[in-house]
């Protein structure tokens, strides 16, 4: 070896143990109180928010820097319930040293345990989150993933996260609360690969994701500057049950985000996320209050979270050859195509079966991030029976046969359901033939629909069974007013039934003629007193007596003798004797509501 080699050899490594000595002094001499000082001064100037590190703080200097800490905190918004917003019981946090000389800060690794993260929003639309402005596009501090060139030698990196045993509190303006309780988390950059593993819980639900994206931190740093494209394929599970996500998510300077994904499962299961014991979950536990709304309506008042739909391009395929609802029979064969357009979403070829049943639908929703959201779903089904959707909502159901049909063709604009119903536009067709329902079959189906029920068939409640020979209900809807021109026909084994009247879903009003018929010589046991009118609401029906019915019109009839001094409902009631058919007459045509359907 040649002695000017060796000499470059001592000068390395002389100057080598110099900077691990130097490390070495500058660890053990470092206050760490002088530390929490400075990290406590650096947050109030940037948050206006107090941090505190009550346990012990430790630093590394070499091979990395590394600090830890215990029992970390950082205060609450000043109108916040909580006294602090983040309770830590440890952090460890790993930066590397090479990059600092180059005027970037990487971050090897973040490690959480035992956070405790509240999260609130006011009535005035603050969030506790919120912390004053953000540094300047300009700061070499700013952490942007959309930093200029000037800026970007600065930006903070960050590779791996690990977090356990976590819970996050939320809770809005209104004050319903939502707690979700984080196992584990972990995000680990290997390369252009990030691996991702989450255990959680939300409620009784268990959620995992486990998969590969690209990687995480490059798409960060990149995200919006140029383009970029992270594919994913991942799979979460819901109470066990799984969906592959297999796809990718792209962004550049020019566009929004795209999404191109195709979610496919043989088995998969949408769980009743609601807390079965509300207020009742102990520490740790996942809960869920609802306050109790206080619409007047039917269809509720309240504000739908439109603001949750992404606004993306791409498309989003669907395929789940079995899909279990809570309580309901599983849906087969679910496919949709989804198409993302901003601020418009559109599903094309959407499909399920139910049974032997099939049902084809389409849909569109424009608009839902302005002041007028819009909508317009249309759908037709085939093959459907009554006997096999009864027992999919309710297994003791006793209802046989009837076959039954529906197409549906909707339009509204609205950010509540009471909205939608009250813009509505459009036509809904219903037919259901030759079935034998149970006396009590929907008895939980609502006040409204019961009043109708009863005033339509006076007999019901008098017999086990009731033969339902056909229904048909042809309801046109022109912007939120239901008219219904004797187009509501019902017959069965003893009654012939014609409905005339109209629903105003902008108030909820109801006036509706309920015209039953007997059959001839089947007039025994029919209560006279039950032919009636209804008013009132769609959430406070009232079924009312008919006070210009006379004799002569239910003679005419052959409705036989009025007892008990009650009157029959007569508005119409002529003309009942040339409804030989209700059914056929109230039916349309099904390709008028969906093209194409027979």
């Amino acid at each position: 070896m040649s002695k000017r080699v060796k000499i470059a050899l001592i000068s390395v490594g002389s100057l080598l143990l110099m900077a691990v000595a130097g490390l070495w002094y500058a660890s053990s001499t470092i206050d760490p109180a002088q530390l929490v000082k400075l990290l406590a001064g650096s947050v109030k100037n940037a948050t206006g928010r107090d941090l505190k590190i009550s346990g012990p703080v430790t630093l590394r200097l070499f091979p990395s820097i590394a600090v830890s800490a215990e029992q970390v905190s950082l205060s609450n918004a000043p109108w916040a319930t909580e006294s602090d917003m983040l309770k830590l019981q440890h952090i460890e946090l790993d930066i590397k040293i090479l990059p600092l000389l180059s005027k970037r800060i990487e971050i090897d690794s973040v490690n959480l345990s035992g956070l405790e993260l509240y999260l609130r929003t006011n009535s005035a639309g603050k969030a506790n989150w919120d912390m004053g402005s953000a540094p300047s596009a300009n700061s070499s501090l700013a952490i942007s993933p959309a930093q200029d060139d000037a800026t970007s030698d600065s930006f903070i990196s960050l590779k791996n996260v690990a977090m356990q045993n976590a819970n996050i509190h939320y809770q809005d303006a209104s004050g319903e609360k939502t707690n979700y309780q984080v196992q584990r988390l972990a995000l680990s950059d290997g390369g252009d690969k990030t691996a991702i593993t989450l255990a959680m819980k939300y409620n009784s639900v268990d959620i995992g994701l486990t998969g590969k994206a690209g990687s995480l931190s490059e798409a960060y740093k990149e995200w919006g500057a140029s383009d970029n494209k992270v594919p994913v394929d991942l799979v979460l599970s819901l109470n066990g049950k799984t969906l592959q996500i297999k796809g990718d998510i792209s962004k550049n300077a020019q566009s929004m985000t795209a999404l191109n994904l195709a979610l496919s499962s043989k088995l998969f299961e949408w769980p009743n996320f609601s807390n079965p014991a509300v207020g009742s979950s102990g520490p740790g536990q996942a809960s869920t209050h609802r306050s109790s709304s206080s619409s007047r309506f039917l269809f509720s008042d309240e504000t739908l979270p439109l603001d949750s739909l992404p606004q993306a391009m791409g498309n989003i395929s669907v395929n789940i050859d079995q899909l279990s609802l809570p309580k309901r029979k599983p849906l087969q064969n679910l496919t949709a195509q989804i198409q993302l357009k901003g601020d418009v979403i559109e599903i094309s070829q959407g499909s399920f079966q139910l049974g032997g049943g099939r049902a084809d639908i389409q849909g569109r929703a424009s608009q839902f991030s302005g002041p007028a959201p819009s909508f317009a779903l249309k759908g037709v089904t085939q093959n459907f029976t009554l006997e096999g959707l009864m027992a999919s909502l309710d297994p003791s159901s006793k209802v046989s046969g009837g076959n039954m049909k529906l197409a549906f063709d909707l339009k509204s604009t609205g950010k509540s359901l009471h909205q939608l119903a009250g813009n509505s536009s459009g036509k809904i067709q219903l037919s259901i033939d030759q079935a034998t329902m149970g006396s009590n079959f929907l008895n939980d189906a609502g006040d409204f629909v019961m009043t109708v029920l009863d005033s339509m068939n006076p007999l019901r409640k008098k017999s086990s069974n009731t033969v339902l020979e056909c229904s048909v209900a042809y309801l046109p809807i022109n912007n939120g007013q239901i008219n219904i021109a004797n187009t509501v026909g019902t017959e069965t084994d003893r009654l012939k039934v014609v409905m005339a009247g109209s629903i105003n879903l902008k108030t909820e009003a109801v006036n509706l003629t309920i015209n039953p018929q007997e059959k001839s010589g089947l007039t025994t046991g029919l209560d006279l007193a039950g032919l009636v009118k209804v008013g009132g609401t769609l959430s406070s029906p009232q079924a009312v007596l008919n006070q210009a019915g006379v004799v002569n019109s239910a003679v005419s009839i052959g409705l036989g003798i009025l007892t008990g001094g009650a009157t029959l409902l007569a508005e119409n009631a002529r003309s009942l004797t040339s409804k030989t058919n209700p059914c056929k007459d109230a039916l349309r045509p099904w390709a008028e509501i969906y093209p194409g359907a027979n």
